[in-house]
């Protein structure tokens, strides 16, 4: 029986994707500045985390 190490990894999905059909114009430019936010959220968070190893590396001296 083969192990759960032996499994290939699968990425986890974060957002599922919504159904566009049903909507109309306004919704999908609603949802697309939905998504543009929560974008420009975690593009914040990966500043900030980027700023918090830059002070760790330097910290610590690494090359």
């Amino acid at each position: 029986m083969a192990r759960e190490e032996d499994d290939p990894l699968t990425k986890r999905r974060r957002l599922d994707p919504l159904l566009l059909d049903s909507l109309g114009i306004d919704e999908l430019r609603s949802y697309i500045e939905e998504l543009r936010t929560e974008i420009a959220r975690v593009e914040a968070d990966i500043g900030r985390k980027n700023t918090h190893r830059s002070a760790a590396d330097a910290f610590f001296k690494r090359p």
